[in-house]
């Protein structure tokens, strides 16, 4: 389930955001500060293009997903997106698998159902290889391999894109990269595309 962020909300999405693993999987690796996440919470929530959900899972929440650039484009709704879950909270109750897979669903159920999006871009890090099968698994497209420069590291990504014509469930992960094993393979894979604070 999604729902939208509200303040109270903005301590828990921090928290998130500097585990280790989910920094690991974005393009800026820093710690953000409560100063930095603050700015970027109320430039997300005063800003018409984003959209900022919470994801619950079994009812607690465990993750977000943000949209960004929603606009009609040539004739078509288009957004991009990225996500991340609560990756210790999941551990801990020992549903990263489920989690990780249901927040996809109901990302991509948002973008085409409530958005009424006709297109859906993303972005997931080079060395992701395991989200990166499974985005294949849901339809999405890669492009060529580019880089980018983010604190003085480069940075080696690939962008994706999905069109509502091509859309599909991916009813299990992809066998054989970590994701149906232990709870903690699973939730290491849980920042399929890279949704950052700083931007």
């Amino acid at each position: 389930m999604l729902r939208r962020a509200q303040p109270a909300d903005r301590g828990d999405i921090r928290r998130w955001r500097n585990h280790p693993q989910v920094r690991a999987a974005s393009f800026t690796g820093h710690e953000i500060s409560a100063n930095e996440h603050e700015k970027w919470f109320e430039r997300v929530l005063a800003d018409p293009t984003r959209e900022l959900l919470i994801y619950s899972d079994d009812g607690v929440p465990a993750g977000v997903v943000l949209f960004e650039r929603v606009r009609a484009e040539a004739g078509e709704r288009t957004a991009s997106w990225g996500f991340y879950l609560d990756l210790a909270g999941l551990e801990e109750r020992g549903t990263g698998l489920s989690a990780w897979l249901g927040v996809q669903r109901a990302a991509l159920d948002h973008a085409f159902d409530t958005l009424d999006l006709d297109v859906l871009t993303g972005e997931v890090l080079e060395h992701n290889t395991v989200v990166r099968r499974a985005n294949r698994r849901f339809g999405f497209v890669e492009g060529p391999p580019a880089e980018r420069v983010v604190d003085g590291r480069t940075v080696a990504y690939r962008e994706i894109t999905l069109r509502r014509a091509d859309r599909r469930g991916a009813a299990r992960p992809v066998p054989g990269g970590g994701t149906a094993g232990t709870s903690s393979d699973a939730t290491r894979t849980g920042t399929a595309q890279t949704s950052e604070e700083p931007a």
